[in-house]
């Protein structure tokens, strides 16, 4: 019996291989060999439903040969894998050797010198189950599986989400492909998502992900720093969704009291607690068809983890006071700047909630990360709020831009935007000018350049030069090396040689 560390460290291990893998093929068959490798569950295999045939073939296989998989092919309730998938509830054989039902199709096993025990779960895509994942033990004698089903039910869910979202990638791949085309026309390096301003290869990338995933329904978790955009993110994604005219309501978690936030979540009935006069709907409800963003999930108490894991599963609530069944269509987007895999190792949240929602994780890097960005951003707050002041300021001089590139942001985005609010309010030119910046932003560069022993002009030039070498580095090629940078090769070859560096 696997214990809990090893479960949990299994369990990150296969969310990983479906988050970093660009290959559906490829995460299922390291999915497999985790199954091998570290819970001695042998021949792991994922059968799918054909559409075309409506039969069942083996997707992915670890420890059969190529022909023992084309041989697995089955109808629908045939075997023990068709009548999982016809059934939709799991199966488990103790030995295999002993039940007639199960037909050993792929050959692959020597029933007659060891005994296995065979284990087939469903997986679905929502109420639709598309195909099974089963895996053979070794025989252990009348011993309960009743935990590895359980882990095995978790990994089927995640994989059923990777199938949906490779369903639905395929059948609108083109429109996708398009979508891009036209979006890189349009944005032509100062790229617009909504109101995300950015010009950075790794928000471009951030992007692109956004996009694919914003035609599906699949859970999405936002993760990143406080104030890099998560917000704006999750408002890109259901308005770019096929559930854009329908609600996004949004809850902020961290900042209702635990005793307010299971009433706000799922609504109460009249009477279910002092003051509850009469009937309220909750979030859920009111996000019915649409979405629901939950931000700093990682805040929600233990006891509302468990209600909101009953949502993904089940797609129903129940009001505070009530005992009525109300079903909901609600995508979830999530967003938390806290480590939920140390929370779940220390107890704090729950892991198959995690493993619920993590189904597409996006990171939003912060801003000191992508300082190729500042100008951008910079360029749009100073519009924004000339608009909302009724100011006429050109722009930003060359020194306080060189200011903004050389802080830090520890409040990312969002500080940005506040400095640059005030700045607009302060200038009295045509062009905001360091004296106009926070006296902090001031000092904190001071500091830097201090310590560092240069000007600031240098200060920006270091940050530049050592982009410009890790950019080499990762890429190989000046023309990709440019194009990640986001700036000509011309212009690249002409900082190579300013900055003296060796290629």
């Amino acid at each position: 019996m696997p214990t809990r560390d090893i479960k949990v460290r299994v369990l990150i291990e296969v969310s990983d291989a479906l988050a970093k893998a660009l290959d559906l093929e490829d995460a299922l068959n390291s999915i497999l060999k985790v199954l091998s490798d570290s819970l001695e569950m042998q021949r792991g295999t994922i059968t799918l439903v054909d559409p075309k045939t409506n039969e069942l073939h083996i997707e992915v296989a670890y420890g059969l040969t190529k022909e023992e998989k084309e041989r697995g092919r089955y109808k629908i309730g045939e075997g023990i894998t068709g009548k999982v998938v016809a059934s939709g509830e799991p199966m488990v054989v103790k030995d295999i050797g002993a039940d007639p039902s199960f037909l050993n199709k792929t050959k692959a096993r020597d029933l007659e010198s060891r005994k296995y025990a065979f284990l087939c779960v469903p997986i679905k895509v929502g109420n639709r189950v598309v195909g099974a994942l089963s895996v053979d033990h070794l025989f252990k004698g009348d011993i309960s599986y009743e935990e590895d089903v359980k882990i095995l039910a978790i990994i089927a869910s995640m994989v059923g989400q990777a199938v949906k979202i490779r369903e639905l990638a395929e059948k609108d791949k083109q429109a996708i492909i398009s979508e891009n085309v036209k979006l890189r026309q349009e944005l032509k390096g100062k790229y617009k998502f909504g109101n995300i301003i950015y010009s950075s290869r790794i928000m471009e990338s951030v992007l692109m992900a956004v996009t694919q995933v914003a035609e599906t329904s699949a859970t999405v978790i936002l993760r990143g720093e406080s104030g890099t955009g998560k917000e704006l993110i999750a408002s890109a994604i259901h308005y770019a969704s096929p559930r854009a005219s329908n609600p996004l309501i949004k809850v902020a978690c961290a900042a209702l009291p635990e005793n307010l936030l299971e009433s706000e979540l799922f609504g109460y009935e009249r009477g279910a607690f002092t003051g509850a006069l009469e009937r309220k709907p909750g979030r859920f409800e009111m996000a019915d068809g649409g979405s629901i963003f939950l931000d700093e999930i990682g805040d929600l108490p233990l006891s509302t983890q468990v209600k909101l894991l009953r949502v993904l599963q089940e797609k129903e609530i129940e009001r505070l006071g009530g005992t009525t069944t109300i079903k909901v269509d609600v995508r979830v987007i999530c967003a938390t700047h806290r480590d939920l895999e140390e929370m779940v190792k220390q107890g704090k949240f729950r892991e198959d909630l995690f493993y619920r929602i993590n189904v597409f994780p996006i990171t939003i890097p912060p801003l000191r990360e992508r300082k190729e960005d500042i100008p951008a951003l910079t360029d749009h707050f100073i519009e924004q709020f000339n608009k909302e002041n009724k100011k006429k300021i050109k722009g930003i001089n060359r020194a306080a831009l060189d200011m903004l590139l050389a802080y830090d942001w520890p409040g990312n985005v969002r500080q940005l935007e506040n400095i640059i609010e005030r700045a607009v309010v302060l200038c009295q030119k045509e062009l905001v000018v360091p004296a106009d910046l926070p006296s902090n932003i001031q000092k904190a560069v001071e500091s830097e350049i201090s310590s560092s022993g240069t000007t600031l002009p240098e200060l920006v030039g270091s940050i530049e030069k050592q982009k410009i070498e890790e950019a080499l580095a990762k890429h190989k090629t000046q023309k990709a090396a440019a194009k990640a940078l986001g700036i000509t090769e011309r212009m690249l070859g002409y900082k190579i040689k300013n900055y003296k560096i060796v290629v």
